[in-house]
């Protein structure tokens, strides 16, 4: 039990210590990332009105036909590509990536990578 819990104290001081360095406004808002073990969740959001601007995620109806599994390279790519043309649709071109606790490698990167080369600036 007690290894469970430095697990997830490790993590949140992680978390903390990006977000400690990012602050998302109207007109570059961070971009957060979630990711379990079997989907992928973004947002777009705005810290000074406390709103979310725009998401996708891995269970979306739009995108659940077109991937088998949300926890994949694949689907990140998918992800990453739907959040930037919502976000363009919107007027949104720049954004603040907000990785978390996690390393940027693997789902994230390709997810980041595909936001860049649909219209996304970082």
């Amino acid at each position: 039990m007690e290894h469970n819990r430095s697990k997830l104290r490790l993590r949140q001081r992680r978390k903390f210590r990006v977000r400690k360095r990012l602050k998302g406004t109207s007109e570059r808002p961070r971009m957060s990332v979630f990711r379990s073990h079997k989907h992928m969740y973004v947002q777009l959001i705005d810290d000074d009105a406390g709103k979310t601007l725009v998401s996708a995620s891995s269970m979306d109806g739009e995108l659940k036909g077109g991937i088998n599994y949300g926890g994949n390279k694949d689907a990140a790519q998918a992800i990453g590509k739907v959040v930037a043309e919502r976000a363009l649709a919107q007027g949104i071109k720049q954004v603040c990536f907000d990785r978390g606790s996690c390393k940027y490698h693997g789902r994230l990167a390709a997810l980041a990578d595909a936001a860049r080369e649909a219209g996304l600036a970082f």
